[in-house]
This record gives C-alpha cells, sequence and structure tokens, in this order.
C-alpha cells in the first residue's frame, strides 16, 4: 500500500441525475458543495422531464434549486422536456460528459457526500487513470465489522452506483445487450457474477431482457465482468443514500440504517498500481458476500414493517 502522487491540476467532472425530488437534490448539492475541490469542479446536472403534469411542479423546483447553486467552477443545466427514464439519462449523459472530460464522477439526487468525496475521487482517477485492469472508483462501501482493522480500500469484481467514476476508455465498452449476455455467459459466469451464488444479480439482467425492468446499473457491472475489470471499493464510505424512503426509482421502502459519519480521508492509502498483479480482495470479496446473504431476523423485520406503516400514515395525513 502506498500513497499517491499528488492529484493533477485538472479536476473530474460530477455529473449528477435528477428529477423530480428537490429535497433530496438540495441536500445533494450541498453535500458536494461542501467539499474543498467544488470550486474548481464543473457540474453537470441532467434533470429527466416530468412524467405527467403531477411532476411538472417537483421538476421545475428541481430546476430552479440548480439554476441558482454557486460554489462550484461552472454549472451545467441540461433539462429534458419530456421524461427519458433513468436508464437513458445516465447512459447518455455520463456518455457526453465523457466524451467531453475523458473521465466523470457520478451522483444521483439521493447521494449525500463526504467532504472528501470529490478529492478521493480525482486522487483514484489520477492513479489509476494508466492501470487498464481499474475500470470503477466507488464511493459507497457496505459497513464492515466493528473491529476490523481498516484499510484504505479493496478491489472487487463488483461495483457499486452510489456514487462512482471512472474514464472514458472503460465506459466506452459499456453496452446494455441483455440478450446478448444470456447468449454468452455459462453458468459457471453467472455464478461468478451472482458473488459465488451471494445474491441473484442475474436475475436483473433477466428480467431487462423480458421488459419488466429498464435499468443500466447492472449492464455497467457486466460490461467490467466480462472485461475482467477491477472495482475500487472503500473500506468507510464516502456516500449516503438518502433515497431509500419510497421516493426513488427501483429502490427499496425502507430507511437508510443507521451509519457512522461518513468517511473523512481525501487521500486514503490506496492499492499500489506498481505491484502486480492487481487482483480481487478474497477478505474484501467475503465481507460482501456475507453481507448478501444476510437474512435480516425478526426485530429488523418487524421494525421495518412499523417503519412502512408511519410512512403510510404520515402520506394520509394533511400537510
Amino acid at each position: 500500500m502506498t500513497a499517491s502522487p499528488s492529484l493533477s491540476s485538472a479536476r473530474a467532472p460530477v455529473c449528477l441525475f435528477a428529477f423530480c425530488r428537490p429535497n433530496h437534490t438540495a441536500r445533494t448539492l450541498a453535500a458536494l458543495a461542501a467539499s474543498p475541490l467544488a470550486a474548481q469542479t464543473e457540474l453537470y446536472a441532467f434533470v429527466d422531464g416530468p412524467r405527467g403534469p403531477e411532476d411538472a411542479e417537483a421538476v421545475a423546483a428541481v430546476i430552479a434549486l440548480i439554476s441558482a447553486q454557486t460554489g462550484f467552477a461552472a454549472v451545467h443545466l441540461r433539462a429534458r422536456d419530456e421524461n427519458a427514464g433513468l436508464a437513458r439519462s445516465i447512459i447518455e449523459g455520463v456518455s457526453a460528459v465523457m466524451e467531453a472530460h475523458g473521465r466523470a464522477i457520478v451522483v444521483e439526487d439521493d447521494i449525500v457526500t463526504s467532504p472528501a468525496f470529490l478529492s478521493y475521487m480525482n486522487h483514484a482517477l489520477d492513479l489509476y487513470a494508466d492501470t487498464p485492469e481499474v475500470w470503477h472508483i466507488a464511493g459507497y462501501a457496505e459497513p464492515w465489522p466493528k473491529g476490523t482493522p481498516p484499510r484504505g480500500a479493496s478491489f472487487l469484481r463488483c461495483m457499486s452506483c452510489w456514487g462512482w467514476a471512472s474514464w472514458a476508455d472503460r465506459w466506452a465498452h459499456f453496452e446494455k445487450d441483455p440478450e446478448g449476455l444470456i447468449a454468452r455467459f455459462s453458468p459457471d459466469d453467472i455464478d461468478r457474477f451472482n458473488l459465488d451464488g451471494a445474491q441473484d444479480f442475474w436475475g436483473q439482467i433477466t428480467a431487462n431482457a423480458s421488459g419488466k425492468l429498464n435499468t443500466w446499473a447492472i449492464f455497467w457491472y457486466a460490461t467490467i465482468f466480462e472485461n475482467g475489470g477491477l472495482c475500487l471499493s472503500p473500506h468507510h464510505s464516502y456516500v449516503e443514500n438518502i433515497g431509500l424512503d419510497g421516493s426513488g426509482t427501483h429502490c427499496g421502502d425502507d430507511l437508510a440504517a443507521a451509519r457512522d459519519a461518513l468517511n473523512p480521508d481525501a487521500v486514503p492509502p490506496l492499492p499500489d498500481p506498481a505491484i502486480a498483479p492487481l487482483i480481487e480482495d478474497a477478505e474484501a470479496l467475503e465481507q460482501l458476500r456475507q453481507h448478501h446473504t444476510r437474512k435480516p431476523g425478526p426485530v429488523e423485520k418487524l421494525g421495518r414493517e412499523w417503519r412502512r406503516l408511519g410512512r403510510q400514515i404520515r402520506s394520509l395525513l394533511p400537510s
């Protein structure tokens, strides 16, 4: 493990994808603007159009928030008149910014970031820019067991889309082709893709093929997986997802679990690309597998049900 050279003077732009949640968007913007690198960072905000008249007011509020945002080197607003859906918005927006800048940091409107998030992302993007094995920099990490000795980050086959970054030459391989994946993947491939049977990620591929889902992130994971790429995952999360409250697309209705303070380390110790080979961290993989295979106990299930009922009751009360 070693520290990287100092950050380059060219900061990666941030792509923010938003829709009709002004309260979430305001928190996401405030967190990004609190970064010491915000004033050196261009923000590209992509706002999807309303699905119908019921969304128009909230979408307009999001556009107004972004239009008034300060604290960044520049704010570029791209607001659609029509609703394209999250998958198309992200694929097209990320592709455009990658083509213009060669790299990008990506967040959605429900991601609250540490003040150190932009520094960590730029640090890792600089460090692994010329390391073709590394395809993805994740900002989110599942919590490690208490008492685990801290390490900066590990490499995994699996990526997280809750605050992430990559480079144009890697993203250029992105392909959303569920039928092609179904034809190419062997049973062994599917098992490894599912973290050796710990989770049914493959089910998202087949659901997209059948039209039950229309998503993008599982195909970025599949692209990385097919190319033998590695995803850098921090041991202490730089982000918190505040959208797990029933307000988001493809999210559950459970509230985010209580978390420790977000990672404050702007330049964490990262695996040294000069030391070959860079490989998946077996211990980190096992921790991730255990996270996905753990079943909620009766107390946790009861707590989720109480929270769900509480949200239903609050939604019926006059505002």
